[in-house]
């Protein structure tokens, strides 16, 4: 059996609740999980509103699962009684979260550290960790009603590395694996799995638009596997942490960033 249809086979009517999902790789994400059946509630702010219908429709109809677009700010307790309620009565429950949104492509110019404004730190600590907690804290009651469920958060490498020039970025991402480990304890005991996935730079247009290109470069001949890193290399991990087949799996972050950082 290949891996695509084991994972077709996996997520097969499941729904799959994914965040940060206007584009980019949150929509990368939504179109593999419903090209393998499974049932999305994709969310994005308001900004990314129009991306995220018409992603929600072009995925619809050209896979097995059917997605649903909910605008929603991950900051917002109100907007999460919102996406859980059309979770619910769109598919019944929710089975797994991939909590993608960040702030990263809005992070602006490398500063050094001493150069960051406080307003600044507080915006990325506030939607990439808080946000991060507020989904975990939202999808509870309803995983628990299933009989349990899958977390992944998205992590970064940078948490290791120690990146300069967003520093802020870099404590958040920290935060989320630790969050990470401190909620598969507290959920462990409801079947809720949580596990992270940390990524090196991915060449996207949201790297490229921080990075330069020499940087980019850098980054991939340092890997083991010495080649630029694309949104894809993510899906086959995340698929498989938000599955049934990981349900032994917990409080892990798995890198994947081709060879670059070992841990």
């Amino acid at each position: 059996m290949s891996t695509n249809e084991q994972s077709s086979g996996e997520h097969l009517g499941r729904t799959v609740l994914v965040t940060g999902a206007g584009g980019g790789i949150g929509g990368d994400y939504v179109a593999a999980f419903a090209a393998a059946g499974a049932n999305v509630v994709a969310t994005d702010v308001a900004g990314a509103a129009d991306a995220g219908l018409a992603l929600a429709d072009e995925v619809s109809s050209a896979g097995a699962g059917k997605v649903v677009f909910v605008t929603a700010d991950v900051t917002s307790d109100a907007d999460w009684e919102t996406v859980v309620a059309t979770a619910g009565a769109e598919f019944g429950g929710i089975d797994a979260l991939v909590n993608n949104a960040a702030i990263y492509q809005g992070l602006g110019t490398k500063s050094h550290l001493t150069e960051l404004t406080t307003e600044a730190w507080d915006r990325v600590l506030t939607v990439n960790v808080r946000g991060t907690w507020q989904a975990i804290k939202a999808v509870t009651p309803a995983m628990r009603a299933g009989g349990g469920g899958r977390i992944v958060n998205i992590s970064s490498t940078v948490a290791r590395m120690g990146a300069p020039g967003f520093a802020h970025y870099v404590a958040s991402k920290a935060a989320v694996d630790g969050l990470t480990r401190a909620a598969a304890r507290e959920l462990g005991s409801d079947a809720i799995t949580v596990n992270g996935v940390a990524p090196g730079l991915v060449s996207d247009a949201a790297s490229r638009t921080l990075n330069t290109g020499d940087y980019i470069a850098a980054a991939a001949k340092g890997r083991a596997l010495g080649r630029e890193m694309t949104p894809g290399d993510l899906v086959g991990a995340v698929m498989w942490l938000a599955s049934p087949s990981s349900g032994f799996v917990t409080g892990q972050t798995v890198v994947v960033d081709g060879g670059g950082v070992f841990t």
